[in-house]
């Protein structure tokens, strides 16, 4: 690989988010950069709020590192993962949402297990933070996962489907996409419409094709939750929409 050529590329997927965006680009500057180069892919996925104008703005970008923002109009989260894989350089495709904030260490964790094993694809930790007060007593622990939570326990390889990996910090080898295909672009936030699934359902795929996923827990990344994610009526329709997801696959 040419020393120029990144190792990594991170892309970050966004609709109408320019507020979330804003902060989760600032986060960027405060990772501990990897041994080898990587680069930022933002793809806009027709963003109508103040997305473009606020790519449009040099000063967020990480020194050193390669940025591309890449807008891609057909709307829905699978189809900007699937122009993430079109326009992606790196040998490994990482992803991340536009509402979260990276560890410091999350690349470098990363990088040590890609080059250590050599994996398909690979999930980190995420962990949940209530950045607009304290976590309401009915959230019990069980429905953190609702919000993002995961947690795999040691670093191991995963090859059950009850271990999935979640989209908000998972990683794939670039070329495994020829043997899997593509994100199914019928699953996944579509605007508003938040069908999700996707992510488990590569999984799925990874596993069905023999592929090595690697567990990495030293990955962490924190999910931001604002509040309209703690109200009652959110859960109910996340159970909702998880059973139709899983009646359907």
């Amino acid at each position: 690989m040419d020393e120029s050529t990144p190792f990594i590329t991170v892309a970050l997927c966004t609709h109408n988010h320019a507020d979330r965006l804003a902060r989760t680009l600032e986060t960027l500057v405060d990772l501990n950069p990897p041994g080898r180069p990587w680069e930022l892919l933002v793809i806009d996925n027709g963003s109508t709020d103040g997305t473009p104008a606020l790519l449009a703005r040099a000063e967020w970008h990480p020194a050193g590192v390669a940025v591309r923002v890449v807008r891609e109009e057909r709307l829905g989260l699978s189809n900007a993962r699937n122009r993430a894989l079109r326009e992606a350089r790196g040998e490994y495709l990482l992803f991340m949402d536009d509402d979260e904030t990276p560890d410091p260490e999350w690349l470098c964790a990363y990088e040590r297990a890609m080059e250590a094993f050599e994996p398909d694809a690979l999930g980190g930790r995420i962990e949940v933070f209530f950045e607009d007060g304290v976590r309401p007593r009915w959230l019990q622990d069980e429905l953190l996962g609702f919000l993002g939570k995961l947690d795999h326990g040691e670093a191991r390889w995963l090859d059950a489907p009850g271990t999935p990996i979640f989209g908000g910090n998972f990683a794939f080898r670039r070329g495994v996409f020829d043997t899997i295909g593509d994100f199914d672009a019928r699953l996944g936030r579509m605007g508003k419409a938040n069908i999700g699934g996707e992510d488990t359902e590569i999984y799925r795929r990874l596993l069905a094709h023999g592929c090595r996923v690697r567990w990495v827990p030293q990955a962490i990344i924190h999910h931001r939750i604002q509040t309209p994610k703690l109200r009652r009526g959110y859960f109910l329709d996340l159970h909702f929409r998880q059973g139709r997801t899983e009646g359907s696959a």
